[in-house]
């Protein structure tokens, strides 16, 4: 007979093949990085709470018309310069097709928000395991854009001195915060970048990378290039404005492959449901030499 050996936790710690213990501070990192089951309420609470911080950060910088009109007059300067200044001529253009321009104008005043949310929720429902490096990447790109309004505050086109029509203004068209009677409770010279940009962007890439069907994954495509026309068209942004925008999103897509590891859509579609935790009081089974 061979002798029997019982494998205990002294035993273990003595032959040394015991894990390395880590840290309360490592396994809180670790926890936090590691892609994880989302939960309803707490999404709602988070997203409602970080918009909130959000406008009432970027309402809160200061209006620096004298510097944002200066800075205005320079990157008009500067597309003219690279020969892409046909912001003016696409303005009347489109303005002077009432139902396209009216339509233009409730485009972006709403989808902004309505898009935004609705790829959030599918994410949320379809893709749980990459939501949340997903979320990560557009918080950032939006905390990121805080940085332009606060150090280059800059006027829309519409407000420039000449040429640009207020098409919201023209066509007394309801729900922009950024012309009529709401215009006070949003900062007018934070133009730089372009959130209506980064935010299309994101959900356009998040549809072309994730979406099932095809012709699906085009239309996550065409959004943002159809809100670039529309930015221009409405003479809310400069084409630089939505550089910007794009700049942020990198920004934002870097810090969550910094901290996840791995782009999000390279992450797991699904979270697998967490492993009962190991009992290590409890001695192994006898083995027999």
């Amino acid at each position: 007979m061979g002798e029997t050996t019982v494998t205990t936790p002294e035993t273990r710690e003595q032959t040394g093949s015991l894990p390395a213990a880590r840290s309360p501070g490592q396994g809180l990192t670790r926890r936090w990085r590691t892609p994880r089951r989302p939960r309803l309420w707490f999404e709602i609470l988070l997203i409602g709470v970080s918009y909130w911080t959000y406008s009432l950060i970027r309402n809160a910088v200061p209006e620096q018309r004298t510097q944002a009109l200066r800075n205005t007059d320079w990157l008009w300067r500067a597309e003219h310069h690279l020969g892409i200044a046909v912001e003016e001529s696409v303005n009347h253009t489109v303005n002077s097709v009432t139902w396209l321009i009216v339509g233009m104008n409730y485009y972006y005043a709403t989808l902004h928000f309505v898009v935004t949310l609705g790829v959030l929720m599918w994410l949320y429902r379809s893709h749980p395991g990459r939501y949340a490096a997903t979320r990560l990447t557009l918080f950032a790109t939006t905390a990121v854009a805080l940085v332009g309004y606060y150090f280059f505050p800059l006027a829309p086109p519409r407000l420039m001195r000449g040429g640009f029509i207020d098409t919201v203004l023209v066509h007394q068209t309801w729900g922009s915060m950024a012309s009529g009677d709401l215009k006070s409770m949003s900062n007018q010279y934070a133009a730089m970048p372009s959130m209506h940009i980064g935010w299309s962007l994101w959900c356009g890439l998040t549809i072309w990378a994730l979406a099932a069907t095809p012709w699906v994954r085009v239309l996550g495509l065409l959004y943002p290039a159809a809100t670039l026309v529309v930015i221009v068209a409405t003479a809310n942004h400069f084409w630089l404005d939505a550089v910007g925008g794009m700049a942020c999103l990198a920004f934002g897509f870097l810090v969550a492959r910094v901290w996840y590891g791995a782009l999000p859509y390279a992450l797991p579609r699904t979270v697998p449901a967490p492993a009962p935790p190991e009992d290590r009081r409890r001695p192994l089974l006898p083995t027999q030499a």
